[in-house]
């Protein structure tokens, strides 16, 4: 029983610390690149709006693969592009023009299409299928100045309580064994 405890405990502390370290791996590359984390050549993106809902939640991950011909895409693609002003928005194509030189996209919670076409170098690349629900909020808390503070923290202070356990739990051990040969002694 002790020793599945403990083995249950170690695995535990394991996956808490890999998953943390995991965090500060993507604030630190979010940090480092702009806001714009690579991984494996997918980019992470956050969803800020309910435009695609209810395929793609508003608070939600989602990879984007980036790089290729621009200009491949077709009629029920979902894109991500820039706008006018720089924000990153994701939408469906529901028509290409000019043999994909621009796009005409909408949202799928949206009545009708986007006022502006795409234009292909305005293209991010194609959104992969992968959704985390509600991962975005913690993404843009990790990615924020008390986020990463906490992400850098958080683990040390963990390392310490665990270190402060094990330590307790070796002293009760070696009081355990020194009652037992004073026993043994009498």
């Amino acid at each position: 029983m002790k020793m599945t405890l403990k083995t249950m405990s170690n695995i535990l502390y394991t996956i808490v610390i890999a998953v943390l370290l995991c965090a500060l791996l993507v604030v630190g590359l979010s940090k480092a690149s702009g806001n714009e984390v690579n991984v494996f050549g997918y980019q992470i993106k956050s969803v800020l709006s309910g435009s695609m809902e209810p395929g793609i939640q508003t608070g939600s991950v989602i990879a984007v693969k980036t790089g290729g011909d621009m200009q491949r895409f077709s009629e029920g693609d979902v894109i991500t592009y820039r706008a006018e002003d720089n924000i990153l928005i994701t939408h469906r194509i529901i028509e290409v023009e000019n043999n994909g030189q621009q796009y005409i996209t909408q949202g799928d919670a949206n009545n009708g299409p986007d006022v502006s076409p795409v234009l292909s170098e305005n293209v991010v690349g194609q959104y992969a299928g992968f959704t985390i629900p509600y991962g975005g909020y913690v993404f843009q808390f990790a990615t924020s100045p008390e986020g990463a503070a906490l992400l850098m923290i958080l683990p040390g202070i963990l390392l310490l309580g665990y270190a402060f356990i094990t330590i307790r739990r070796t002293l009760k051990q070696v009081k355990h064994l020194l009652q037992e040969k004073t026993m043994d002694a009498k």
